[in-house]
């Protein structure tokens, strides 16, 4: 990926910033291995997803489930949100590596913490899939279309789009984890991995901001609506692998049932408690317009 059509030089206060950055990862380094309490039973005094994202609680059909599928529904919608973000890094450390390999200095900032980032991201992926077997679930993986946009955008888009593609996914991580954390019941290995992840992640959302800045500072108002799109577009594709009709059948309820107010509900919730954060950042650099409101609505059923 040419680095012409990537990121902009930076400023010396950006590559303060980034070597500010570089200096928390590396003075705060958290272990996955010792942080996290693997050990931890898997009790029936835990809960494993928040009523807030329970795709099917508040709905009439929920109370027809037994106690049983309840905890298994919840186990496996949390397990698809754990597949789903080791998965979506593993995209982000591919074309990581394709961009590194554009730039000239090995020596600079950018360069150096993206060795920070890949490193800090294949640890979450290793976490995230320790986190799958803790639960004893079995993922269901992206469908066909999912994998198609992930291969072709770490692959051919510029890098202005794919490191906002990037960050989207890592707002709305950051904000379901948090969503978890404000749960008192639930499943210590959960919350830790949720409060690991907000850590580290926070770091990785500030350095691509940083890159980006540059473009939403500048950007007119068509590439401030594609912009809006890919942010969109993402947190939708993300979102749509939660929530399968595999899952349902597995626990035997009838998807032809179950499914739509399953999906319209994570739906509803999702954007109640994990768009705040992804609203606000677009509005920063004036994304949204009459065309994006309609599919942001649309998609996310945004309240904008």
């Amino acid at each position: 990926m040419p680095y012409c059509s990537g990121m902009r030089k930076l400023a010396e206060l950006d590559i303060k910033k980034i070597e500010s950055l570089i200096v928390t990862s590396r003075e705060n380094p958290i272990d996955p291995n010792t942080f996290i309490p693997w050990g931890t039973p898997l009790s029936a005094d835990f809960e494993f997803m928040p009523q807030t994202l329970f795709s099917l609680h508040g709905h009439k059909l929920f109370n027809s489930l037994t106690n049983e599928q309840k905890r298994e529904l919840a186990k496996a919608e949390v397990g698809q949100a754990m597949y789903s973000y080791g998965w979506s890094e593993g995209l982000a450390c591919l074309f990581f590596y394709r961009y590194l390999v554009s730039l000239n200095d090995n020596a600079s900032a950018e360069y150096r913490y993206l060795l920070v980032e890949i490193f800090e991201e294949t640890c979450h992926q290793q976490m995230f899939s320790r986190s799958i077997e803790t639960l004893g679930i079995k993922t269901i993986p992206p469908r066909p279309l999912h994998r198609f946009a992930g291969w072709f955008s770490t692959r051919f888009l510029p890098s202005d789009i794919v490191f906002m593609s990037v960050l989207a996914i890592e707002i709305v991580t950051d904000m379901y984890g948090a969503e978890l954390m404000r749960q008192p019941k639930i499943y210590p290995v959960l919350s830790k991995i949720a409060l690991l992840h907000n850590i580290e992640e926070s770091r990785h959302m500030e350095f691509a901001e940083i890159l980006l800045e540059h473009y939403t500072k500048g950007a007119g108002p068509v590439r401030r609506t594609i912009y809006s799109i890919v942010v969109c577009l993402n947190i939708y594709f993300m979102r749509t692998l939660y929530v399968r009709k595999e899952i349902l059948t597995r626990i035997g309820l009838d998807p032809k049932i179950y499914y739509k107010p399953a999906y319209k509900g994570l739906k509803q919730k999702f954007s109640v408690h994990c768009l705040g954060k992804a609203i606000d950042f677009v509005s920063k650099w004036g994304g949204f317009n009459w065309f994006t409101k309609i599919i942001w609505r649309k998609l996310l059923d945004a309240k904008i």
